[in-house]
């Protein structure tokens, strides 16, 4: 049976995609300690809802106008939205692996993209330590369900094996290129889906009969159900809005005839499509009908007032290749840079928290944080042990309004030349081109210069007005770098 006729979505798919105009953003409010903390709440179920390749500005509470997505929307407004949330790596594994050890892009294992043969990434190491075994530790049911990417299953870097109960869907962040791929992993089970064409994603020929995107938000509301006695740790790790353009006709009605287009003709790889900016956007809308399910899902289980969600992205969105045109929906809401790019448009995301009666509601958080944070905070709320990471708890900022104290943020990408981006404050220095520089670990040169209060967008260099400053932050560059074997930065 059709996975779509087995777990029904219409109810959600009908608000996410309804094409009503997207809830105006939130008026900016700086944060206030609350006058009175909430009384201390049982451990928390966590659920992380991790969008791929999702912009900063294709949400309706971002600023997104021409997308419907009003769970989402309807999310940031009962809970906390962040304007300086950022990921730690501005592609897929990287990003995956620092959220996952709690440590930046210069100590964290798997430093960039890294493919192994017949199928699967390069694995994290033996003995690498997780926020999943952290919270395992203390009782928490833990499932990854979506996209994985960080180990091929059998290996060091198994999902299994770093400390997750459960895991469904792709291991492999290629075999992720198709929605109706030939096959997705319940643990080390192949699980086959009959009727989908074996070339996947090829252009011509393929067969697309069970959409994956059904199957894992089905997998994730059945583990909320199974999980509700507590407490549980859910990363969502969706595959939308990853490329390629591919969504069930219902869902994709819903925007065509709305944007003017040019087909989309294929290469590289990707599916062609006669409208892909429609297909773009049902895409995001399906991302936001799922958030609209998993939130069902946590109320029929009786389990929402007390389980936080947080969801991101793992990078900016993509260049504008396989059809997705980026300028045309403002993807970055004007920040410069996309996936791959140490500016801000690659790297700042959108960061949403909701925890009901817990998180002030309607509340926007300027203060910067980032997915490294995920791990000291996470553990925070469900009584870990403190651990060692790079990250900050964020539990007082959520809950209190209280800034934690932060030097720095810091990303290292082997990725695209070389690349390296160091905040402090509101100053922020890049460079890049460091494999063709070669450049050591203490060289100055090269670095631009920006004050993001003043200009977000990364207009302005200012490196030659402020050396003193731009010496201060390469010193931090310098320190905080341990070198790579497997991922060298120059």
């Amino acid at each position: 049976m059709h996975a779509a006729a087995r777990f029904s979505l219409l109810a959600a798919l009908a608000a996410g995609c309804s094409g009503r105009a997207p809830v105006a953003p939130a008026p900016v409010q700086r944060e206030i300690a609350c006058p009175v903390a909430p009384a201390p709440a049982a451990r928390p179920n966590i659920v992380l809802i991790f969008a791929d390749d999702l912009g900063f500005g294709e949400l309706g509470c971002y600023g997104q106008t021409k997308i419907a997505t009003p769970h989402i929307d309807r999310l940031a407004g009962e809970g906390a939205r962040f304007t300086q949330f950022y990921t730690a790596a501005p592609v897929c594994a990287p990003a995956r692996s620092a959220l996952l050890t709690g440590q930046h892009l210069g100590h964290t294992p798997n430093r960039d993209n890294s493919e192994v043969q017949p199928e699967g990434q390069g694995p994290l190491p033996e003995g690498t330590r997780t926020l999943a075994h952290d919270l395992k530790s203390v009782g928490y049911a833990t499932a990854c369900i979506g996209k994985w990417g960080l180990g091929f299953v059998g290996s060091t870097g198994d999902p299994n094996a770093m400390g997750f109960d459960l895991f469904f869907g792709y291991n492999c962040q290629r075999q992720a290129w198709s929605y109706y791929p030939t096959h997705l992993w319940r643990n080390a089970e192949k699980v086959v889906l009959e009727g989908n064409d074996p070339k996947g994603h090829a252009p011509t020929g393929r067969s697309e009969t069970t959409y994956a995107c059904d199957l894992l938000l089905a997998e994730a509301t059945a583990f909320i159900e199974r999980s509700k006695d507590g407490p549980f740790y859910l990363a969502y790790q969706s595959p939308l809005p990853h490329l390629a353009l591919q969504m069930p006709p219902e869902v994709l009605a819903r925007y065509e005839g709305r944007f003017e287009e040019t087909p989309y003709v294929g290469g590289k790889g990707y599916t062609p499509h006669p409208t892909p900016r429609a297909a773009y956007a049902a895409m995001i809308s399906r991302l936001d009908a799922e958030v609209g399910a998993i939130r069902a899902a946590l109320e029929k289980a009786g389990v929402a007032d007390n389980t936080l969600i947080f969801l991101t992205s793992d990078n900016g969105p993509t260049h504008d290749v396989g059809g997705v045109d980026t300028v045309f929906f403002d993807s970055t809401a004007g920040l410069r840079g996309r996936k791959g790019s140490v500016y801000e448009g690659g790297v700042r995301v959108p960061g949403i928290a909701c925890w009901p009666g817990r998180i002030p509601a309607d509340r926007t958080i300027d203060t910067p944080a980032w997915t490294v944070d995920f791990r000291a905070t996470f553990g925070a709320l469900a009584g870990v042990p403190t651990q060692p990471t790079d990250g900050v708890d964020l539990v007082p900022l959520l809950l209190e309004g209280r800034a934690p104290d932060r030097a720095f943020l810091y990303w290292p990408f082997p990725g695209y030349g070389g690349q390296e981006a160091v905040r402090s404050g509101d100053w922020k220095i890049v460079r890049a081109g460091l494999r063709q520089r070669k450049a050591a670990a203490a060289d100055l040169e090269g670095w631009q210069l920006f004050n993001l209060a003043r200009d977000p967008n990364e207009t302005t260099d200012l490196a030659a007005a402020h050396p003193e400053i731009v010496d201060r932050l390469a010193a931090i560059a310098a320190r905080e770098y341990v070198p790579s074997e497997r991922f060298p930065l120059r």
